[in-house]
Protein backbone atom coordinates (compact mmCIF):
# COMPACT_ATOMS: atom_id res chain seq x y z
CA UNK A 1 0.00 0.00 0.00
CA UNK A 2 1.39 3.41 -1.01
CA UNK A 3 2.41 5.77 1.78
CA UNK A 4 -0.17 8.53 2.34
CA UNK A 5 0.42 12.15 3.26
CA UNK A 6 -1.76 14.98 4.51
CA UNK A 7 -3.70 16.74 1.77
CA UNK A 8 -3.62 20.49 2.50
CA UNK A 9 -6.25 22.74 0.93
CA UNK A 10 -5.79 26.44 0.16
CA UNK A 11 -8.88 28.55 -0.44
CA UNK A 12 -8.68 32.06 -1.86
CA UNK A 13 -11.94 33.94 -1.26
CA UNK A 14 -13.28 37.43 -1.85
CA UNK A 15 -15.60 37.78 1.16
CA UNK A 16 -16.89 35.64 4.03
CA UNK A 17 -19.87 34.30 2.09
CA UNK A 18 -17.54 33.24 -0.73
CA UNK A 19 -15.15 31.61 1.77
CA UNK A 20 -17.94 29.59 3.39
CA UNK A 21 -19.36 28.42 0.05
CA UNK A 22 -15.93 27.41 -1.27
CA UNK A 23 -15.17 25.49 1.94
CA UNK A 24 -18.49 23.62 1.67
CA UNK A 25 -17.79 22.77 -1.96
CA UNK A 26 -14.22 21.63 -1.34
CA UNK A 27 -14.88 19.60 1.79
CA UNK A 28 -17.56 17.54 0.04
CA UNK A 29 -14.97 16.42 -2.48
CA UNK A 30 -11.73 16.50 -0.50
CA UNK A 31 -12.77 15.82 3.09
CA UNK A 32 -11.96 12.73 5.15
CA UNK A 33 -14.76 10.82 6.91
CA UNK A 34 -14.04 9.41 10.37
CA UNK A 35 -15.76 8.51 13.64
CA UNK A 36 -15.25 10.86 16.60
CA UNK A 37 -13.59 9.02 19.51
CA UNK A 38 -13.34 12.06 21.80
CA UNK A 39 -14.98 15.45 21.51
CA UNK A 40 -18.35 16.89 20.55
CA UNK A 41 -20.83 14.37 19.10
CA UNK A 42 -18.64 11.46 20.24
CA UNK A 43 -19.45 8.29 18.32
CA UNK A 44 -20.84 10.18 15.33
CA UNK A 45 -19.05 10.95 12.07
CA UNK A 46 -17.28 14.04 10.80
CA UNK A 47 -16.21 15.03 7.30
CA UNK A 48 -12.98 16.97 7.73
CA UNK A 49 -10.10 18.58 5.83
CA UNK A 50 -6.65 17.27 6.71
CA UNK A 51 -5.47 20.88 6.86
CA UNK A 52 -6.89 24.06 5.37
CA UNK A 53 -5.88 27.69 4.93
CA UNK A 54 -8.64 30.15 4.06
CA UNK A 55 -7.65 33.61 2.85
CA UNK A 56 -10.39 36.25 2.68
CA UNK A 57 -9.40 39.48 0.93
CA UNK A 58 -12.51 41.62 1.61
CA UNK A 59 -14.27 40.02 4.59
CA UNK A 60 -16.48 43.06 5.26
CA UNK A 61 -18.06 42.96 1.78
CA UNK A 62 -20.51 40.16 2.70
CA UNK A 63 -20.26 39.00 6.29
CA UNK A 64 -23.12 36.48 6.54
CA UNK A 65 -23.73 33.51 4.22
CA UNK A 66 -26.25 34.00 1.43
CA UNK A 67 -28.93 31.30 1.15
CA UNK A 68 -30.76 31.63 -2.19
CA UNK A 69 -34.54 31.87 -2.00
CA UNK A 70 -36.38 28.61 -2.47
CA UNK A 71 -33.66 26.36 -1.05
CA UNK A 72 -35.50 25.90 2.26
CA UNK A 73 -32.20 25.72 4.13
CA UNK A 74 -31.89 27.37 7.56
CA UNK A 75 -29.31 30.15 7.54
CA UNK A 76 -26.35 29.23 9.79
CA UNK A 77 -26.27 32.76 11.24
CA UNK A 78 -27.56 36.33 10.79
CA UNK A 79 -26.34 39.85 11.54
CA UNK A 80 -28.31 40.10 14.80
CA UNK A 81 -26.54 37.01 16.10
CA UNK A 82 -23.14 38.28 14.93
CA UNK A 83 -23.69 41.65 16.61
CA UNK A 84 -24.40 39.76 19.82
CA UNK A 85 -21.34 37.61 19.21
CA UNK A 86 -19.26 40.79 18.99
CA UNK A 87 -20.38 41.70 22.52
CA UNK A 88 -19.51 38.17 23.64
CA UNK A 89 -15.99 38.55 22.20
CA UNK A 90 -15.35 41.88 23.91
CA UNK A 91 -16.84 41.03 27.33
CA UNK A 92 -15.12 39.08 30.06
CA UNK A 93 -18.24 37.85 31.85
CA UNK A 94 -19.19 34.18 31.97
CA UNK A 95 -21.76 32.02 33.72
CA UNK A 96 -21.05 29.70 36.64
CA UNK A 97 -21.30 26.68 34.34
CA UNK A 98 -18.75 27.99 31.80
CA UNK A 99 -15.07 27.11 32.13
CA UNK A 100 -14.21 30.00 29.84
CA UNK A 101 -15.48 32.19 27.02
CA UNK A 102 -13.49 33.61 24.13
CA UNK A 103 -14.31 37.07 25.46
CA UNK A 104 -12.95 36.25 28.91
CA UNK A 105 -9.72 34.91 27.44
CA UNK A 106 -9.35 38.04 25.29
CA UNK A 107 -10.19 40.85 27.69
CA UNK A 108 -10.12 39.45 31.24
CA UNK A 109 -8.22 36.13 31.34
CA UNK A 110 -7.89 34.19 34.57
CA UNK A 111 -5.97 31.15 35.72
CA UNK A 112 -7.34 28.61 38.17
CA UNK A 113 -5.23 28.08 41.28
CA UNK A 114 -5.78 25.23 43.72
CA UNK A 115 -5.28 26.27 47.35
CA UNK A 116 -5.64 24.56 50.72
CA UNK A 117 -7.76 26.63 53.09
CA UNK A 118 -8.40 25.28 56.60
CA UNK A 119 -7.61 21.79 55.40
CA UNK A 120 -9.94 22.03 52.44
CA UNK A 121 -8.81 22.11 48.82
CA UNK A 122 -10.35 25.03 46.93
CA UNK A 123 -9.98 26.28 43.36
CA UNK A 124 -9.86 30.03 42.94
CA UNK A 125 -9.57 32.13 39.80
CA UNK A 126 -6.68 34.56 39.66
CA UNK A 127 -7.08 37.43 37.16
CA UNK A 128 -4.12 38.15 34.89
CA UNK A 129 -5.10 41.83 34.63
CA UNK A 130 -4.64 42.15 30.89
CA UNK A 131 -7.03 43.16 28.12
CA UNK A 132 -5.34 41.75 25.04
CA UNK A 133 -7.50 43.70 22.59
CA UNK A 134 -6.64 47.04 24.16
CA UNK A 135 -2.98 46.06 24.60
CA UNK A 136 -2.62 45.28 20.88
CA UNK A 137 -4.25 48.59 19.98
CA UNK A 138 -1.90 50.38 22.39
CA UNK A 139 1.16 48.55 21.07
CA UNK A 140 0.51 49.59 17.47
CA UNK A 141 -0.32 53.19 18.40
CA UNK A 142 2.70 53.67 20.64
CA UNK A 143 5.36 51.46 19.02
CA UNK A 144 4.39 51.49 15.37
CA UNK A 145 3.73 48.65 12.95
CA UNK A 146 7.19 47.06 12.77
CA UNK A 147 6.48 44.26 15.23
CA UNK A 148 5.52 40.59 15.34
CA UNK A 149 4.45 40.72 19.00
CA UNK A 150 0.81 41.85 18.57
CA UNK A 151 -0.69 38.42 19.21
CA UNK A 152 -3.81 37.58 21.24
CA UNK A 153 -3.96 34.11 22.76
CA UNK A 154 -7.11 32.19 23.63
CA UNK A 155 -5.61 28.84 24.54
CA UNK A 156 -3.91 27.96 27.83
CA UNK A 157 -1.82 24.85 28.66
CA UNK A 158 -4.42 23.67 31.18
CA UNK A 159 -7.10 23.52 28.45
CA UNK A 160 -5.92 20.01 27.58
CA UNK A 161 -7.77 18.84 30.72
CA UNK A 162 -11.11 20.43 29.78
CA UNK A 163 -13.99 18.41 28.39
CA UNK A 164 -14.53 21.08 25.73
CA UNK A 165 -11.32 23.11 25.23
CA UNK A 166 -11.40 26.27 23.08
CA UNK A 167 -11.52 25.69 19.33
CA UNK A 168 -10.06 29.12 18.54
CA UNK A 169 -6.53 29.16 19.91
CA UNK A 170 -4.82 32.28 18.64
CA UNK A 171 -5.57 35.58 16.95
CA UNK A 172 -2.38 36.94 15.43
CA UNK A 173 -2.39 40.40 13.89
CA UNK A 174 -0.39 42.40 11.39
CA UNK A 175 -0.57 45.95 10.14
CA UNK A 176 0.83 46.15 6.64
CA UNK A 177 0.00 48.27 3.59
CA UNK A 178 -2.07 50.52 5.85
CA UNK A 179 -4.46 47.73 6.92
CA UNK A 180 -5.04 45.55 9.98
CA UNK A 181 -5.03 41.83 9.15
CA UNK A 182 -6.06 38.87 11.34
CA UNK A 183 -4.36 35.46 11.18
CA UNK A 184 -6.37 32.84 13.09
CA UNK A 185 -5.83 29.25 14.16
CA UNK A 186 -8.64 26.85 15.07
CA UNK A 187 -7.77 23.40 16.46
CA UNK A 188 -11.30 22.24 15.55
CA UNK A 189 -13.95 24.15 13.63
CA UNK A 190 -17.57 23.41 12.73
CA UNK A 191 -18.00 24.59 9.13
CA UNK A 192 -21.79 24.85 9.37
CA UNK A 193 -22.46 25.84 12.98
CA UNK A 194 -19.28 27.77 13.83
CA UNK A 195 -17.41 29.17 10.81
CA UNK A 196 -19.98 31.84 9.75
CA UNK A 197 -20.55 33.27 13.24
CA UNK A 198 -16.92 32.98 14.33
CA UNK A 199 -15.54 34.84 11.32
CA UNK A 200 -18.41 37.33 11.28
CA UNK A 201 -17.83 38.26 14.91
CA UNK A 202 -14.05 38.37 14.56
CA UNK A 203 -14.43 40.57 11.49
CA UNK A 204 -16.35 43.10 13.60
CA UNK A 205 -13.62 42.94 16.26
CA UNK A 206 -11.04 43.62 13.55
CA UNK A 207 -13.02 46.59 12.23
CA UNK A 208 -13.22 48.04 15.75
CA UNK A 209 -9.50 47.59 16.33
CA UNK A 210 -8.56 49.03 12.93
CA UNK A 211 -10.58 52.16 13.62
CA UNK A 212 -8.98 52.55 17.06
CA UNK A 213 -5.48 52.09 15.61
CA UNK A 214 -6.20 54.47 12.75
CA UNK A 215 -5.72 52.08 9.81
CA UNK A 216 -7.99 50.43 7.26
CA UNK A 217 -9.67 47.07 7.66
CA UNK A 218 -7.68 44.23 6.08
CA UNK A 219 -7.75 40.52 5.33
CA UNK A 220 -8.53 37.43 7.38
CA UNK A 221 -6.38 34.33 7.03
CA UNK A 222 -7.76 31.36 8.96
CA UNK A 223 -5.89 28.09 9.41
CA UNK A 224 -7.21 24.80 10.81
CA UNK A 225 -6.37 21.12 10.92
CA UNK A 226 -9.93 20.43 12.05
CA UNK A 227 -12.41 22.27 9.81
CA UNK A 228 -15.30 19.83 9.54
CA UNK A 229 -18.95 19.08 8.90
CA UNK A 230 -20.87 16.95 11.39
CA UNK A 231 -23.01 14.31 9.72
CA UNK A 232 -26.23 16.21 10.57
CA UNK A 233 -25.10 18.95 8.15
CA UNK A 234 -24.02 16.76 5.23
CA UNK A 235 -27.37 16.93 3.44
CA UNK A 236 -27.62 20.69 4.08
CA UNK A 237 -24.19 21.18 2.50
CA UNK A 238 -25.17 19.06 -0.50
CA UNK A 239 -28.30 21.16 -1.02
CA UNK A 240 -26.45 24.48 -0.69
CA UNK A 241 -23.71 23.46 -3.14
CA UNK A 242 -25.94 21.38 -5.43
CA UNK A 243 -23.52 18.46 -5.09
CA UNK A 244 -25.58 15.28 -4.75
CA UNK A 245 -22.73 12.77 -5.17
CA UNK A 246 -19.65 14.32 -3.56
CA UNK A 247 -16.32 12.63 -4.16
CA UNK A 248 -15.54 12.40 -0.44
CA UNK A 249 -18.40 9.96 0.09
CA UNK A 250 -17.70 8.02 -3.10
CA UNK A 251 -14.07 7.59 -1.99
CA UNK A 252 -15.19 6.54 1.50
CA UNK A 253 -17.42 3.82 0.06
CA UNK A 254 -14.58 2.53 -2.12
CA UNK A 255 -12.33 2.20 0.94
CA UNK A 256 -14.81 -0.03 2.80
Amino acid sequence: MAEEFLKPVFIEAFDLDDAWFQCLTQILDRGHVYTITKGSYEGQKRLEFDFVTVRVRKPSHQIIPIIPEGMNIPAPTDMDYIQGYLSYLLTGTKTETEDYTYGERLVDPKVKVRQDVDGKSMVNEMPLNVNQVEEVIKLYKEKGFGTNQATMEIGMPSDIKLVDPPCLRIIDTRVRYGKLHFILYFRSWDLWGGFPSNLGGLQLVKQYMAEEIGVQDGEIIAVSKGLHLYDYAWDLAKLRTNKQNPLAFINEEQLK
